[in-house]
């Protein structure tokens, strides 16, 4: 009877996998990169991470524990505790990774880098390296567990804002970690952290941002057909008056990726001179053709 429910259970987690495969080969892309931020370039100098991890090499330093051991038996406990209050996929790609980040830890930490001399640069070179793997689960909408998984529940359960709860979290444990590392190890590891979080936003940007388009001309069939064929995009035709001619005509509004944008101006300098053409940052767009719906 076991042996039947494994199978179910086995097979159930397949599907799920085979179902959102890309989200699978991101999220291992995900754990790569950050087990090697972690791995090479924060335990071995001795650097202060936040969050689970934070704890995690914090009790290595102190105790000589395994640090992607307790990561994963923190992240574990975290979810069952949370799970009542979480979604199933949210529960599914949290211990998926959670299992995969701590075993890819353990394995890159096996081999033997070479000593930086320069611990500004290290911090800097592991910070980008981790907020690439952040970015990337923040991409898919998907996480590792940690921290996460208490702000979800948290703010779920009782409004608690996320911000403020994974400040005093973080403050709560680079207090503990000024008499492990010492103040020295604490800045770098702060270092480190403020990169990874500006990695992290550069990740999210060059992913989702697109460009909003506006163009006002009197060949407004023309560029639709262009914007429509050429560029393979939607337009919408919004109603408009010149506020000096009070013609009436139509507004064309599109959304673009960067290089279409481009494609746009040089048509229109080439063919159509009298028009006026506004570009503006999207900093997410959500929709078909862009960033699916199912993925939030």
């Amino acid at each position: 009877m076991e042996e039947r429910r494994l199978k179910r259970l086995l097979k159930k987690i397949w599907i799920m996998i085979l179902s959102e495969w890309k989200t699978f080969a991101v999220s291992f892309l995900a754990c790569a990169f950050y087990a090697v931020g972690v791995a090479a370039f924060t335990i071995p100098y001795k650097f202060t991470d936040l969050g689970v991890m934070g704890i995690a090499v914090l009790l290595k330093y102190a105790m000589g524990l395994n640090a992607a051991v307790v990561a994963l038996v923190i992240n574990m406990a975290l979810i069952l505790w949370g799970s009542r209050y979480l979604s199933k996929r949210f529960v599914f790609w949290s211990v998926l990774n959670s299992f995969l980040l701590s075993a890819m830890i353990d394995f890159f930490g096996g081999f033997p880098y070479p000593r930086i001399d320069d611990m500004f640069l290290v911090s800097v070179i592991g910070g980008v390296i981790k907020g690439l793997g952040t970015g990337l689960f923040y991409r898919e909408g998907v996480t590792a567990g940690g921290i996460d998984v208490i702000v979800t529940v948290l703010k779920a359960r009782r409004g608690v804002e996320a911000g403020r709860l994974s400040f005093y979290f973080n403050m709560a444990i680079l207090a503990v970690s000024l008499s492990v590392v010492g103040l020295e190890n604490v800045l770098y590891g702060l270092a480190s952290c403020y990169v990874c979080g500006v990695t992290l936003d550069g990740v999210l940007a060059s992913f989702d941002r697109r460009k909003l388009v506006f163009v006002v001309t009197q060949h407004t069939e023309a560029v639709n057909e262009y914007i429509n064929k050429t560029l393979g995009r939607g337009c919408t035709l919004l109603s408009c008056e010149g506020g000096f001619t009070h013609k009436g005509g139509f507004t064309i509004m599109c959304l673009l990726t960067q290089r279409q944008a481009m494609e746009l101006k040089r048509f229109l300098a080439k063919h159509y001179q009298g028009s006026f053409m506004a570009v503006s940052a999207a900093d997410e767009v959500l929709g078909r053709g862009f960033k699916r719906w199912r993925s939030i």
